[in-house]
């Protein structure tokens, strides 16, 4: 009988689990690392669509506000100093003061308007909703007219509008000079009218 003779084994130092250990570290680390990435990119993201759609909340409610002033539903202008429908409307003799205009809170009054819903054929209003969630504003965007008096050409207005998207936080302002000859059309040669 061939016996083989076992030798015991020689102590271990340990380095092979050391190193498997920094190795997980190193691992752990990283995969942390990256899911905080995904996490700001996703943030990122969301407040670009979100700027993205008060941007186009605001400039809907300034062209509505254009359209309105030149089809002549226009009424004769006073002090605004409250907030009225898009059906009624207003055109304001007191213009927004500089540091009024980047807050639409601040506004003395103004036309709340809402766009009509594009999916459907009739007028019906888009989801305006003080809930914040997927499909919804915050708020309903806003215009002000004022009447800036007779220029060259026709009546000038400034018209400031401002949309909100899915926060309250996401706030675009946008402003538009425009002149209306005395035929009720756009007498502005940049707007292409």
């Amino acid at each position: 009988m061939n016996m083989h003779q076992y030798r015991t084994p020689a102590r271990q130092r340990g380095i092979v689990m050391i190193a498997a250990l920094l190795l997980l570290l190193v691992a752990t680390i990283l995969a942390t690392t990256m899911f905080r990435s995904f996490g700001t990119q996703e943030k990122i993201a969301g407040n670009l669509r979100e700027k993205e759609r008060a941007l186009h909340a605001a400039v809907t409610a300034q062209q509505y506000a254009e359209w309105w002033l030149q089809s002549g539903n226009a009424p004769a202008k006073g002090t605004c100093n409250s907030f009225v429908d898009s059906t009624a409307g207003q055109v304001c003799s007191n213009l927004l003061a500089l540091n009024v205009i980047a807050d639409p809170n601040l506004w003395p009054g103004g036309v709340t308007y809402v766009p009509p819903d594009p999916s459907s054929s009739t007028s019906s209003n888009m989801n305006v909703t003080q809930a914040i969630g997927p499909g919804t504003y915050y708020s309903k965007p806003i215009f002000y007219i004022a009447d800036l008096g007779p220029g060259a050409g026709g009546e000038i207005y400034q018209i400031d509008a401002t949309g909100v998207g899915g926060t309250a936080d996401a706030v675009a302002v946008v402003e538009s000079t425009y002149v209306l000859t005395s035929s009720g059309h756009c007498a502005d040669p940049l707007l292409g009218c």
